[in-house]
């Protein structure tokens, strides 16, 4: 089990960026939240197994439909013990 920081710059809000990625994320398993940034970016936690993160990871540079990834920084954190995949406001 491990904990992910992702950061996701490009096109991604206001195109059902969350949503899908609350659908992913939950449809692999994986426990944690994703919300909206200030800057534009949409910051997701992401907690698993890491062959189900890096699923997740590479889910996040297509995105969803309407979204234009340009970059997917990850970065290891400490175990959080999410319950569930929420979309934070």
């Amino acid at each position: 089990m491990e904990h992910w920081n992702l950061t996701i710059q490009g096109k991604v809000q206001g195109v059902w960026f969350r949503k899908s990625t609350q659908m992913k994320a939950r449809d692999l398993g994986l426990n944690g939240f994703v919300r909206n940034q200030p800057d534009g970016s949409v910051y997701a936690e992401a907690e698993g197994s890491v062959e189900l993160l890096k699923a997740f990871e590479k889910w996040c540079w297509e995105g969803s439909p309407l979204s234009d990834v340009k970059s997917v920084i990850t970065e290891k954190g400490a175990i959080v013990g999410f319950s569930d995949f929420d979309i934070q406001r």
